[in-house]
């Protein structure tokens, strides 16, 4: 393991080494089967219980009901969901509303433009996506089918703190680059859904966690794979799912269980975030962090230096010093350091030091 790097990668993104060497001690021979996971079939036995395990670990780390709550393994990244949200859930006269706060928060929109009304609740994005609304600058329509948000925003390194208080309108959120980062009440929530290549594992799987009353509303009339219906009542076994994704998502799950459960990766997640924000907070002179103070991500945070060849320095330095994918989104460049779960006290402690560092020599 001495050649491992620090991962600040965005998305496939970090893995716990513990859960990669669970992964390597099984990889051939998964519980005296003879064979590797990947080789297993989805109607076994043993990958039965791999795929009720993860459901079951899920909604106890997420302090759920099972009785009200169902969890859904899914192809077709957290993409598809943009999709498949309005075709389930927005009848034909009923109106969906979206708070845009990022490109994937406007992404979920495109889609469901494509397939029913829409309404724009509260949108950041005059202000360069720096920051989250606040509850006064968020006007619902009239009786909206759903509220959508995007809890955390890769790109532009904004978080909601505090989440919208929408009655009894079913709140839906694209969590894909925050779930189980932090402690919050998931109950809130009628639908989250989120690929697994951030925070649960790696790419291929998208978890959805949905209460199962919204079930009713689904509409008998759409195709197969696209009718959340479907997939709930066959156990996410439709057809041959992401078997090895699943898998290793199980392992997250225990891994994040035995370590403390979500209020403690909370508690280590922060104290990343921190390390970072206070050598920004020091140097701001060199660093210029895009997201408002109070909006900040604990999960990415994104900041520019003076100008872009000290952004190219900075980061062919970083790479000589093991420090892997760090630069910006391309749409708006600059640096984004992404801190999953699986990034490490050690890794944030380097960046820090190697920040302060830059900025000594080069400010």
């Amino acid at each position: 393991m001495s050649n491992r790097v620090h991962n600040f990668n965005p998305g496939p993104a970090a893995l716990p080494d513990e859960v990669l060497e669970k992964v390597q001690d099984e990889l051939f021979d998964y519980q005296g089967t003879g064979m590797s996971v990947m080789e297993l079939s989805h109607r076994s036995s043993h990958f039965e219980e791999i795929i009720s395990s993860a459901e079951s670990l899920m909604l106890e780390v997420c302090n759920l009901d099972p009785g009200e709550y169902q969890v859904l393994f899914l192809q077709g990244g957290a993409s598809l969901q943009f999709s498949m949200l309005p075709l389930n859930f927005l009848p034909e006269g009923n109106i969906a509303d979206y708070i845009i706060t990022g490109s994937f928060a406007q992404k979920s929109l495109k889609e469901a433009q494509k397939i029913g009304k829409t309404h724009i609740a509260a949108s950041t994005e005059d202000g360069g996506f720096c920051s989250i609304p606040t509850p006064e600058e968020i006007t619902h329509s009239s009786s909206p089918a759903y509220v959508h948000i995007t809890s955390n925003n890769t790109i532009f390194g904004t978080q909601w703190q505090s989440y919208p208080e929408t009655g009894d309108t079913p709140l839906i959120a694209d969590m894909s680059s925050d779930i189980l980062s932090r402690h919050i009440d998931m109950s809130k929530f009628s639908l989250v859904y989120a690929g697994a290549q951030k925070n649960l594992g790696p790419a291929g799987v998208t978890a959805v966690i949905l209460k199962k009353e919204l079930l009713e509303r689904v509409p008998d009339n759409l195709p197969d794979m696209l009718s959340y219906k479907t997939h709930a009542e066959a156990g996410s076994l439709h057809n041959t799912p992401s078997c090895f994704p699943v898998y290793v998502l199980k392992l997250m799950l225990e891994w994040i269980k035995n370590r403390g459960g979500i209020k403690e990766q909370e508690n280590i997640n922060r104290q990343k975030a921190d390390m970072i924000y206070q050598v920004i907070d020091d140097n701001k002179e060199f660093y210029r962090g895009h997201a408002r103070k109070e909006d900040r991500s604990i999960m990415n945070i994104t900041f520019r230096l003076p100008d872009e060849k000290l952004e190219k320095t900075f980061l062919e330095e970083a790479q000589k010093e093991g420090m892997t994918g760090l630069k910006g989104h391309r749409s708006v460049g600059g640096i984004r350091a992404s801190l999953y779960n699986a990034v490490t006290l050690k890794s944030c402690e380097t960046l820090a030091s190697f920040m302060q560092e830059f900025c000594r020599r080069k400010g």
